[in-house]
């Protein structure tokens, strides 16, 4: 038991020291240019150290950021009333406004977009569970909500916040009700 915690202890800090290793990389180098090998040895582990956590870098990234993403949707859906769910995801995307930028500049938004977009489909399958829509319409209405509100908060966050937050809340509340009034008065 003692050599169990041990090792995941050691593999914790692996992991840990394997992503601040690149996280400080990523400041001054694109993505698709970092190797394995400096992400070792700027972390002082080693080779087989990354291979046994993660399989390319992309991976690396995805886990360290799938959990934060994670909660704050966890937060929206078991925490927060429904009148202040999307002053939530505000706050979550005004945090995660500088990482976001780096993630632009550096070649590695399309991982935050894949989580969101997942969370986003575990997010309107759970609160729209019982609601009016087809199971055909719920998948690609989500998709298409998913996508609208990334690119919404990604014009809004790296356009420099020129528009209220309640403006933006605003909007997306319209969106999502304008869409969905659609969709179930063409069903009818």
């Amino acid at each position: 038991m003692a050599a169990t915690n041990h090792a995941q202890a050691i593999k914790k800090d692996s992991q840990t020291y394997l992503t601040t290793a690149l996280l400080q990389l990523l400041k001054t180098h694109d993505l698709d240019t970092i190797t394995v090998t400096q992400v070792v040895k700027r972390a002082g582990v080693s080779r087989m150290a990354f291979y046994r956590n993660f399989a390319t870098l992309d991976d690396l990234l995805t886990a360290y950021f799938a959990p934060a993403i994670a909660a704050r949707f966890q937060d929206v859906l078991q925490h927060v009333p429904a009148n202040q769910k999307l002053l939530a995801m505000g706050q979550f995307f005004s945090e995660l406004a500088p990482t976001l930028r780096l993630a632009e500049q550096r070649g590695f938004e399309s991982i935050i977009q894949r989580l969101f977009n997942d969370n986003m489909t575990t997010y309107y399958q759970t609160t729209m569970e019982n609601g009016p829509l087809t199971a055909v319409q719920l998948k690609y209405w989500t998709k298409f909500m998913s996508a609208g509100v990334y690119a919404i908060w990604r014009e809004w966050l790296l356009g420099g916040q020129l528009e209220s937050l309640t403006t933006i809340h605003e909007l997306l509340a319209t969106l999502q009700t304008a869409t969905m009034q659609a969709l179930t008065q063409g069903a009818d």
